[in-house]
């Protein structure tokens, strides 16, 4: 062998040393170094997560009556890891138990299937947890559903029945409180990716309402139990195990009985509103402390009941919530809907003009019509009325007043050609009243409204100036009559701009001026305190479940608007001649509580899926008592024809509630707030609590 090749052999026995080594080196760190690392790798892997519910904490009324709690429920479930191994993969089992809690087969199957195991369009009610989580498809089981599953556990496999918290909403007083409470639900992938929130798998968290916003407080702290699964996802061991965390609770400044009034009094008036004729396909109703923002009662129609959550919500139910054959239920209308405010608008207009310099104590013209360009605009129900005063004009509702005085300030204003100091009395006179803002509640999903000036005009006419332009190509066909055509034509040339049509629409909340009830009640807060604008709010206090204030929620001034004293004391009279002398006196007469307020007919040239035309919308906006304001109370009623014979009888009631009227005469001791609206906190026993009539 040459020296050449003996080097050569060295060299690769030196390589294959070296591997060795490195070899031994390495399984020396995997087996014996790093065996500890890698064994709890291994066992993450293995490991899954089983909650223990945590006691959710209490929603309570501004005495401590509870208006959702938690409540020891009966829960029969189902255990994937069982049925799956079933021949029939669970079939028939799931048919029986069914059967056993009187729901429909399919709708169980659809609740126990894991989200991504079905088709994107037929996930409603899919289980949004784990296989090794039980899978609860009823919270309401009875005693004897229960006791049959546990003594027939032979004929079902895979099925149990536990006690766990179930959330309950006990309507102590008849109300549903749904739109403000809100509900609870399994969280959901998205809800998971949230980087802001930590959020288990299997856990039940709030989903809309207070329930939602509060939830930080309200979830508590679930129990995790971690077990570890073979391949076969069979259970081995225990590994550790966490108590769970009670949840906060949370105080509100709803009142029990107050709401549920607020509720009914808005059904009757949708009820009121289709005896009339009319569609009347939704409303809303709120209550307001004048001094302080606190929402006393808030109301939306059509309602549901929330404790069909708990039930197992079916996918017909599901439909009904969100669907418009239904009415849409789940929608906030006092927060989300919105509507021409109609004349509830001229208060806002009462504080412009008095800005323009205009005497609010002198007569006005008030003829059927005024003409504008080339259109009539007509007076409410076209009567004319002659030189009447301002005051009388509110309280009778005359539009033409206002055309008038609208016209006459875009004419100052340069009116095509705008000057670039225009005064603008009408619009800034609206947004000082935070007309087009949300109000900042405490609850999700508010709607700004809609304060249609100068800077809103150029916007939508650049979002829309190509469907105005090709209108007739575009535009549904029931939508393609002479008149819809000639506004697109318009608009297509020059939608940019503020038109006399436009300026005298906006001075009696018409056109494309938008506001939810929760804003209108604002507003009417505002004119009746003097023009502090409160920012509302729901929720009084947070404690836990030993007593102690987390956390107490304050008043909050959010502006101020433009009117003056003599605007307040001028508002007042008007406003409180409505219900006297006006459009209301009908509705209020003899009723011993000063109300002021406006009725509003808000004009929808929408239509129905029917092809129908669309209805009126019924306003009634008012504070009370007149002289010394306390409540602001609103009411609307969607498609529900005029303002005083729909909605105003509505806010009587509500009323009579408030101050305790009892056969024409104020009881102080029967009315909501015997003693005032409460400024302590109540000590809270949800457990023992019961409504107490007062």
């Amino acid at each position: 062998m040459s020296q050449k090749s003996r080097l050569n052999l060295i060299i690769v026995e030196v390589l294959i040393i070296s591997l060795l080594i490195s070899l031994v080196g390495r399984l020396f760190y995997l087996q014996i170094a790093a065996s500890f690392k890698y064994k709890n790798a291994a066992l993450s892997i293995q490991s899954r997560d089983v909650l223990t519910p945590a006691i959710r904490g209490s929603i309570t009324d501004s005495d401590g009556i509870p208006l959702a709690m938690d409540k020891p429920g009966l829960v029969i479930s189902v255990d994937r890891s069982v049925i799956d191994k079933l021949p029939d993969k669970g079939d028939a089992v799931i048919a029986k138990v069914s059967k056993l809690i009187g729901k429909a087969k399919s709708d169980v199957w659809v609740s126990t299937r894991l989200c991504g195991e079905l088709p994107i369009g037929e996930r409603t009610g899919c289980w949004k947890g784990t296989r090794f989580q039980p899978i609860p498809i009823t919270s309401a089981a009875t005693q004897a559903q229960a006791l049959k599953v546990l003594e027939n556990a032979d004929s079902y496999p895979g099925i149990d029945a536990i006690q766990i918290p179930v959330r309950s909403y006990p309507s102590l007083a008849g109300e549903t409180g749904a739109h403000v409470l809100g509900y609870v639900g399994s969280v959901t992938e998205t809800d998971l990716m949230n980087p802001d929130k930590k959020f288990y798998r299997d856990e039940v968290i709030g989903k809309t309402g207070l329930e939602y916003q509060y939830d930080d407080y309200l979830r508590g702290v679930p129990g995790i139990k971690t077990v570890i699964v073979d391949r076969k996802e069979a259970v081995t061991q225990q590994t550790q195990s966490t108590p769970a965390k009670s949840g906060d609770n949370l105080i509100t400044n709803l009142n029990v009985k107050l709401q549920a009034t607020t509720e009914k009094a808005l059904s009757q008036a949708v009820m009121r509103a289709k005896s009339l004729g009319y569609h009347a396909d939704g409303g809303a109703a709120v209550v307001m402390d004048v001094h302080s923002g606190k929402i006393l009662a808030l109301a939306s129609y059509p309602t549901y009941d929330l404790n069909i959550f708990q039930k197992g919500l079916t996918q017909a139910q599901a439909k009904d919530l969100f669907g418009e054959s239904t009415g849409v239920p789940a929608l906030i209308r006092p927060l989300q809907g919105m509507y021409a405010p109609a004349s509830t608008f001229k208060s806002i207009s009462i504080v412009a003009a008095s800005k323009a310099g205009y005497n609010l104590n002198a007569k006005y013209d008030c003829p059927a019509s005024v003409q504008v360009g080339n259109r009539e605009f007509k007076n409410f129900e076209t009567s004319p009325l002659g030189m009447i005063t301002m005051q009388n004009a509110i309280a009778v509702s005359c539009d033409t007043v206002w055309y008038k005085i609208a016209y006459d300030q875009w004419i100052k204003d340069g009116g095509l050609s705008p000057k670039s100091s225009a005064n603008d009395y009408f619009f800034n006179a609206a947004r000082s009243f935070n007309i087009g803002k949300k109000t900042g509640i405490d609850l999700p999903g508010e709607a700004s409204g809609r304060l249609p000036d100068r800077q809103w005009k150029l916007d939508y006419y650049k979002q829309n100036k190509d469907f105005y332009c090709n209108f007739t190509q575009k535009a549904k066909k029931s939508d393609l009559t002479p008149y819809l055509i000639a506004i697109a034509k318009e608009n297509c040339t020059d939608g940019y701009i503020i038109r006399a049509g436009d300026a005298v629409n906006f001075s009696i909340g018409q056109g494309d001026t938008l506001l939810t009830p929760l804003q209108m009640t604002v507003v009417y807060a505002a004119v009746a305190n003097g023009g502090t604008l409160w920012k509302p709010y729901v929720a009084r206090a947070i404690v836990d479940s030993k007593g102690k204030v987390i956390k107490e929620f304050a008043p909050e001034i959010v502006g101020k608007t433009e009117q003056t004293p003599s605007d307040t004391e001028f508002l007042h009279k008007a406003l409180r001649s409505v219900a006297t002398s006006g459009t209301a006196a009908g509705v209020f007469a003899g009723f011993p509580v000063q109300v002021a307020g406006k009725t509003g007919t808000g004009q929808d040239l929408g239509r129905n899926k029917n092809g129908s035309a669309k209805d009126d919308t019924s306003w009634f906006a008012s504070f009370a008592p007149a002289d010394s304001p306390q409540y602001a109370v609103v009411m609307v009623v969607s498609q529900g024809g005029f303002g005083a014979s729909v909605s105003a009888p509505g806010v009587k009631d509500i009323y009579t509630t408030l101050f305790g009227v009892v056969g024409g005469k104020i009881d102080p001791t029967k009315s909501a707030f015997p003693n005032g609206i409460p400024n302590t906190l109540p000590k809270l026993d949800v457990k023992n609590a019961k409504l107490v009539t007062k």
